[in-house]
């Protein structure tokens, strides 16, 4: 993907620093933390502060490193080599995102291992080709350590091939901020947002798998500038995609009307 240019991004701590010192040093980048706290509009802000092309893999269960390499294809009467996104990216310099990675098939990790040593190549077993990593190729990749934990998490081995920078909800001032710059809604309605997200995430005892996003915040509050009642607005972006449990549902959505 060509990154638009003047993407907003609000830094919550150091990581623009560490992202251009990884860079320059081209080490393996791996972000950590939950749904929806700007880790890839983290990835896509970078890359166009370098104005380098990034390309973003969405990885999930049945990603395989054939899908990131590259495969053979019958074209007419031949047989023809198309690169995936890993070749491409290593070969041409760009920025890969492998987002979520830790969904991926291992046999992904073991395709991106000599990336993400001193070696900087990637062998191509149906080419029998090994290629050198353009001087200005990055790896970054992410994952949520709390989903599905015990399941589906990276092993300590591959967590020490990156450098890492843990993500998280924004302070309630930095994610009011956020949201009026995002959406131009009042700073009165994104308090309100943001209390109500501050409320839901601390409502340990609902075991929610995910909790309120800045993300969903996001969504409402483009909802309610659009026109949508803002009870309504909160119901259908920040409430409904939390849990398919009524009781829950009914619940959060009486929390919220007193809030909203």
């Amino acid at each position: 993907m060509v990154v638009e240019k003047n993407i907003y991004y609000k830094a919550i701590g150091s990581e623009i620093d560490v992202f251009n010192q990884v860079y320059q040093l081209k080490l393996p980048l791996l972000l950590k933390g939950p749904t929806g706290t700007g880790k890839s509009r983290f990835v896509e802000f970078m890359a166009s502060e370098l104005d380098k092309k990034l390309i973003t893999v969405s990885c999930h269960e049945e990603t395989s490193s054939t899908d990131l390499i590259g495969r053979y294809i019958i074209k007419g009467a031949e047989t023809v080599w198309i690169d995936g996104p890993l070749s491409l990216a290593v070969k041409n310099g760009y920025i890969l995102y492998l987002d979520e990675i830790a969904e991926a098939r291992p046999d992904v990790i073991v395709a991106i291992h000599s990336l993400t040593d001193h070696r900087r190549e990637l062998f191509i077993d149906k080419l029998g080709e090994t290629i050198k990593a353009h001087p200005d190729f990055l790896l970054v990749a992410s994952f949520n350590p709390g989903y599905q934990k015990g399941f589906k998490e990276l092993k300590p081995s591959t967590r020490q091939r990156f450098v890492a920078l843990s993500f998280d909800y924004p302070a309630a001032k930095a994610e009011v901020e956020i949201l009026v710059e995002e959406t131009d809604i009042s700073k009165d309605i994104a308090q309100k947002l943001v209390a109500i997200a501050g409320k839901i995430r601390n409502l340990t005892e609902l075991g929610l798998t995910e909790t309120v996003s800045t993300r969903l915040l996001v969504d409402a509050a483009k909802l309610i500038k659009n026109g949508l009642s803002k009870r309504l607005a909160v119901h259908v972006a920040i409430v409904e995609p939390l849990s398919d449990e009524q009781e829950t549902l009914n619940a959060l959505k009486d929390l919220c009307d007193l809030m909203i």
